[in-house]
């Protein structure tokens, strides 16, 4: 049986999945500064649990209207479902283990009916897993999302390099080829030789969001990093939250679990603030002045909550899509039912967007994989 304690805690850490839906930026600090304000007050009465909620898991004025009818959708009208114009929803926890099949089905599928359904069992734990949002998972079932994430199909945007090489209809014609080949003919050339450009990777750069807002989807995204980096030789990753660092050094290390320790050492604003505008000119103006961004494929891993200047984010922005020949912005609150890009960093961003796709679970990631390489 359960212990008082965990069920506060498991319904806390749904709460703060409501939170999250509503557009709050409720992260795993903020739950534990929450329950440590319920262990001052107690859950005796009603406003003192209230107020405490309120006063460590909201930041933001604007998001008090938001918290109040969460709070009521959550803890006081459990089981009905709340408010339409809020789009919350109470949390259900579906168990981890696949259900059991039935009698019926056990007896009349024969021999290939059972092999068919003991194939059915054996795959689905990676089957949930794979559509399983990040913010929901455990340690350990992230854990195993690593080794799923090397199954990913390579992300390795190609483009057209301006070397030729011989092929048998092509852009230009090979006059070496040509003229040697008619020597065959008593020097009429009536067999052409043709070359063609060569397909080449075309540079691939990451910028990851590992802000407050961002931390429970940040975790797997550098670890989808890692995967993609292995994959090939020109890619760059980057995370910011009120600074940027350069990971792909630490990121190129075989073992994974040495590599995430190593990156979560170099980002002490891990878990922290907010700003996406001020992160990318600097950037800007350290590697993107190198050329790192002339004709790469940009993709830009946020949920588009900025606490710096929307000015300065609309103006790095620009600079990036001016120079990138493709940029692609990841937001894993997109793969929630009743998403829409309120945040304004969000708005500006999809106005120099390519691309604007989910990012919430390891499906999503393997169609971010898809966009990248098409």
């Amino acid at each position: 049986m359960p212990a008082p304690g965990d069920a506060v805690l498991e319904r806390m850490v749904g709460f703060g999945r409501v939170l999250r839906e509503a557009g709050l930026e409720v992260g795993p600090g903020r739950l534990q500064d929450a329950l440590r304000g319920l262990e001052v007050v107690g859950l005796a009465h009603r406003e003192d649990v209230f107020h405490a909620l309120r006063c460590t898991l909201v930041a933001r004025h604007d998001d008090l209207d938001a918290f109040d009818a969460a709070f009521a959708a959550y803890w006081e009208r459990a089981g009905r479902t709340p408010a339409p114009e809020i789009g919350l929803e109470v949390p259900r926890f579906e168990p981890d283990s696949a259900p059991a099949p039935s009698a019926a089905e056990g007896e009349g599928g024969g021999d290939d009916g059972g092999e068919e359904l003991t194939l059915l069992l054996a795959a689905s734990p990676d089957e949930r897993l794979r559509r399983r949002d990040f913010a929901d998972m455990t340690a350990a079932e992230l854990g195993r999302l690593r080794r799923l994430m090397e199954r990913l199909p390579k992300a390795v945007p190609m483009r057209r390099s301006r070397r030729l090489r011989a092929a048998r209809a092509g852009d230009a014609l090979d006059a070496r080829r040509t003229l040697r080949r008619a020597m065959r003919t008593d020097g009429l050339p009536f067999d052409p030789a043709y070359r063609s450009r060569k397909r080449v990777p075309r540079k691939l750069v990451f910028l990851c969001d590992v802000s407050g807002s961002m931390e429970p989807y940040a975790r797997a995204m550098v670890m989808f990093l890692q995967a993609v980096i292995a994959s090939g030789r020109h890619v760059e990753a980057f995370a910011f939250g009120t600074r940027i660092t350069r990971l792909t050094p630490h990121l190129r290390k075989l073992d994974p679990a040495r590599a995430l320790a190593a990156t979560g050492g170099l980002m002490p604003d891990w878990g922290g603030g907010t700003r996406i505008g001020e992160s990318l000119r600097h950037y800007n103006d350290t590697w993107g002045r190198r050329g790192l961004t002339r004709g790469a494929t940009v993709v830009v891993v946020s949920d588009g909550w900025e606490r710096g200047d929307l000015r300065e984010l609309d103006t790095e922005l620009g600079r990036i899509a001016r120079q990138a020949h493709r940029l692609i912005w990841v937001n894993p609150l997109k793969g929630r039912d009743g998403f829409a890009p309120l945040a304004g960093g969000m708005r500006i961003a999809l106005r120099h967007s390519d691309e604007f796709v989910e990012g919430h679970n390891l499906v999503a990631l393997e169609a971010l994989a898809d966009v990248i390489s098409r």
